[in-house]
């Protein structure tokens, strides 16, 4: 059979790979999945799930998981070079590269499932074991990646069994159909599932229904075939079984750190991850060597000025309604989170480059001097010496220059690891999500009962924020905002805006213009050397506009128009268009398989 087309494949394939606290998880699936009568014991079920598993292995950059490089695609966060949000700069197109990649690698994890549960078909009654587990997990996986592919390409081809090449030239089925489908297979393979795996890196039955609670939501907020209304109460529903069966981490920051993820409570909180290790056969990601400052790592992703506005102060109002906001110290009384996962200009940031004592970083983020102070780990005192960020010949794509003044701290908080060599897990659903998932079903309902704000106070409380306000209770709208607000603040950067953004239809606020950052240095002297920075020359009225309509306010999407030419400035050449609610299907398909339809506009 000829590899036309990834979904058609008979796969081959050989994998040895040994990942903490996960083993037997990942140990080796057979040459061939295609050998006839190869899923009758557990063991061969067992394995075969192994390479479903792997496929979650999909880095569309240099290392990097694929949920963490969608959120870069928002205007939530920046890439390197300019124009390369959705919207911008034309690179949006079904020739990219990245794009072909991720509708492979979805359809890949189809095929592979497809292939165990067809396979183990009929030795159904006399597999035995934890075969039944095993195929529900094989279940979730073929969900997840279904529902990936709907969200983010809308009507696909729809196979649930393998497929010969002939087979494959197929049209799209509808997306209503598709998630139909992945609700009912979600609540099948959670029956076979216990709540909580013994064995980490596995799905099990909170993440078989939180992931439910995900996809109905999507068909809800996108009224699939009519049944918003069904698909919010399905969503609901699956999140509310959920809740109470786990509960958060005690720290937020422990979530997204080596030694964090080590502890019970954090376990407990995260339902499904890619897991990574440095025993065995290395699995390591560079989440953090791309992102941090150039003083010791290589900077390629930005956290925007768009997000850094949303974070509350901590009185939970909004900057531009709190009197507590300085627009000269932005990070002062501001929402935990916000230190929890963005440095600036001011901070001090540690890290480590070697893994050891030798590697030992720590120094304060500089955005407008050449030099800045380094501490010197032997002699116990601050130096002062170059700034990788300002001076040095890669300064270009430092996080003041490509960037738009902001460095992320989430998932670069290492301090007992190598930056370029991070082997923290990577989650892809959380126990907060699945919170503010019912929450937000329950909203669109208009269902407001108590079980609502205490799902979102759960979230706040954990991170110091206060409770639902008064003025909110009750009120649709200002309970819509806010749990919006939530989902961006606390799920930010593990790949759910990507779809959030479209589901709220908002690209046309937040991606129709350029993005602005920090504020630009003003007070020089004579010889053009700065004696002041950015943030010192600020004025009181430097607060972002966020009711330039209800839209804008109620998604809380700022306007910097009144003072836009004291700000950095780039993507200027970024717009929108309704075809960017949809990726387009790759042309490398549609030339293949005659029988695909581009999607609109493309």
């Amino acid at each position: 059979m000829k590899k036309l087309n990834i979904y058609a494949v008979l796969l081959q394939v050989s994998l040895a790979a040994s990942l903490f606290s996960c083993k037997d998880l990942l140990d080796k699936e057979p040459n061939d999945f295609s050998s006839g009568g190869f899923y009758k014991s557990e063991a061969a079920v067992k394995t075969g799930l192994t390479g479903v598993y792997q496929n979650l292995y999909y880095f569309p950059a240099a290392r990097l998981p694929f949920n963490v490089m969608l959120d870069h695609w928002t205007p939530m966060a920046t890439e390197r070079a300019e124009n390369t949000t959705i919207g911008a700069g034309g690179s949006l197109n079904p020739d990219n590269a990245v794009i072909i990649a991720f509708w492979t690698n979805l359809f890949g994890t189809v095929a592979r499932a497809n292939s165990v549960l067809s396979g183990a078909e009929p030795f159904l009654s006399t597999l035995e074991g934890k075969s039944a587990q095993y195929l529900a997990e094989t279940r979730v996986l073929r969900a997840y990646a279904y529902y990936q592919l709907i969200a983010n390409f809308g009507d696909v081809p729809f196979f649930t069994k393998p497929v010969t090449t002939e087979e494959y030239k197929v049209g799209r089925t509808d997306r209503a159909v598709v998630l139909d489908f992945i609700l009912e297979d979600l609540e099948k393979a959670a029956a076979d599932l216990p709540w909580i795996t013994t064995e980490r890196g596995r799905v099990d039955k909170a993440a078989a229904l939180g992931l439910k609670a995900r996809a109905a939501l999507l068909g809800g907020s996108l009224n699939y075939g009519g049944k918003g209304a069904e698909y919010f109460k399905a969503s609901a529903a699956a999140a509310k079984q959920v809740i109470g069966q786990r509960a958060l981490a005690q720290k937020y920051d422990d979530l997204f750190t080596k030694q964090g993820q080590a502890k019970a409570d954090v376990k407990n909180e995260t339902l499904f991850e890619i897991m990574f290790s440095d025993q065995g056969s290395q699995q390591y990601h560079w989440i953090g060597f791309g992102q941090v400052s150039r003083n010791y790592g290589q900077t390629g992703r930005h956290p925007s000025q768009i997000l850094v506005d949303t974070y509350e102060c901590i009185d939970g109002k909004r900057i531009d309604e709190s009197p507590l906001y300085n627009p000269k110290k932005p990070s002062l009384n501001r929402d935990p989170r916000f230190k929890s996962t963005i440095w600036m200009h001011g901070d001090t940031v540690q890290g480590n480059t070697t893994g050891n004592d030798n590697g030992r970083i720590k120094f304060v983020l500089e955005a407008y001097n050449p030099k800045t102070s380094f501490y010197n780990f032997n002699t116990n005192q601050w130096v002062e010496n170059v700034n990788a960020d300002i001076n040095s010949g890669a300064a270009w794509t430092s996080f003041v220059n490509a960037g738009m003044g902001y460095i992320w701290k989430k998932f670069s908080n290492e301090t007992s690891e190598s930056v370029n060599l991070q082997t923290c897990n990577v989650p892809l659903l959380r126990y907060a999500e699945v919170l503010l998932t019912y929450a937000e079903a329950k909203i669109e309902l208009n269902e407001l009962d108590q079980s609502v704000y205490d799902a979102i106070d759960q979230v706040r409380v954990r991170s110091g924020m206060p409770k639902v306000s008064a003025d909110r209770i009750g009120n649709q709208d200002k309970m819509r905002q806010l749990v919006r607000r939530e989902r961006k603040v606390e799920l930010i950067m593990e790949g759910l805006h990507f779809t959030d953004m479209r589901r709220w239809n908002i690209g046309d606020l937040t991606n129709a213009g350029p993005s602005y950052g920090f504020p630009i240095a003003t007070s020089l002297d004579a010889g053009g050397n700065l004696l002041t920075g950015g943030y010192k020359d600020v004025t009181p009225d430097m607060i972002p506009n966020f009711k330039l309509s209800a839209r804008h306010d109620l998604n809380d999407v700022p306007s910097y128009e009144a003072y836009k030419e004291k700000l950095k400035v780039r993507d200027r050449n970024r717009f929108w268009n309704d075809r960017f609610n949809l990726l387009p299907v790759p042309q490398l398909e549609i030339d293949r398989n005659p029988n695909l339809k581009q999607n609109k506009d493309y």
